[in-house]
């Protein structure tokens, strides 16, 4: 296949990635916004349970294996931008299945993000392809990343019970991309590993199996990260997750595989500027979309006739039968009345 064919293949190859992508994105937050679905104890049995959940998982299955099939045809430099499409067409999805139009601050909040991403992609990726990590740092880095997982979903927690629900959502999507971000990383030692090319040695199996449980741990905990973010709302949740994914990876590239910005200097320089033009369109995403409907207190139970009814107005007393009426009531009795003598004091 030519340069020219394989081009091709990547872009196309990108686009279905992105709309797999974009439709699990969809389904998770209808999933969410479902009023069935059952927070707290249970609510990860009953989300197993659901066949739109499942629906999800395979759509965003297909998305990554469209993703590597797109990097085996083209350059890292052109899939990765393309990736950022998602958003894009999440957008008018979630906007149709809601019945509704995508608002113009939506659509620009889009735009920003989109612009910071591809920023962000463009100058973030190495300039030479770096080593894999070693077993001791997978080990390290996913100890760390767990931590931080759970800062930021406490953190998420924190917010929905104080009302903060889009707030809430965006720190678990920022902990959803981060684990995403991580799986990447891990999923790069595997292969390693299982190509024995991993530095330090030839690994053992259970060092093998050990990475592979680790890398099915976070790539479910974003995935349930995310499905716990989307219920705050679709368009920023996702934008923080497209967000977050790239630039953990990018963390573990400078900081433990020598990688670098490109352009050196200006790069960390263009680096901050997309990552303000990105967090300027998570605003915008934030504010312009629909607000995430919140339940209603259930109205307390009407109490049952427990007792004699209490009057409702003001009581009317009759007034005391007299001799003519105590004659009247004998005589429609058939008979005579005889006054009861009262009793004598005792003495």
């Amino acid at each position: 296949m030519n340069a020219a064919a394989g081009t091709v293949l990547a872009v196309l190859l990108s686009l279905v990635s992105a709309a797999g992508y974009a439709l699990a994105a969809v389904a998770q937050a209808r999933l969410a916004a479902a009023p069935s679905t059952p927070s707290g104890r249970g609510a990860l049995r009953a989300l197993l349970a659901r066949g739109q959940w499942w629906s999800a998982v395979g759509l965003n299955a297909a998305g990554a294996l469209a993703h590597v099939a797109a990097l085996h045809y083209g350059p890292l430099t052109l899939v990765q931008p393309l990736g950022a499409l998602t958003l894009v067409a999440a957008l008018p999805l979630a906007a149709y299945t809601a019945r509704r139009r995508v608002t113009r601050t939506e659509w620009r909040g889009a735009l920003w993000t989109l612009a910071g991403l591809v920023g962000l992609v463009a100058v973030t990726g190495p300039a030479a392809p770096g080593e894999s990590l070693t077993l001791a740092e997978a080990l390290v880095v996913a100890g760390a990343t767990a931590l931080l997982i759970a800062a930021l979903a406490g953190g998420g927690r924190a917010g929905r019970e104080g009302g903060g629900v889009r707030a809430g959502g965006l720190g678990h999507a920022t902990a959803s991309g981060i684990a995403s971000g991580v799986a990447s990383a891990l999923t790069q030692t595997l292969t390693a590993a299982l190509a024995l090319s991993l530095p330090g040695g030839r690994p053992t199996w259970w060092q093998t199996a050990l990475l592979a449980v680790l890398i099915s741990a976070f790539a479910m905990g974003g995935l349930l990260l995310s499905q716990t973010a989307y219920r705050g709302g679709l368009a920023a949740p996702l934008a923080v997750v497209n967000l977050s994914n790239p630039a953990a990876a990018a963390v573990i590239g400078v900081a433990l595989l020598g990688e670098t910005f490109r352009a050196g200097a200006w790069g960390w320089l263009a680096a901050a500027a997309a990552a303000l033009v990105a967090a300027r369109g998570v605003v915008l995403l934030t504010t312009g979309g629909p607000t995430p409907p919140h339940p209603e207190p259930e109205a307390a139970p009407e109490a049952g006739p427990t007792g004699p009814a209490e009057p409702t107005g003001p009581l009317t007393v009759p007034p005391p039968l007299g001799e003519p009426a105590l004659s009247n009531l004998a005589e429609a009795l058939g008979g005579t009345l005889t006054p009861v003598r009262e009793a004598e004091p005792a003495r």
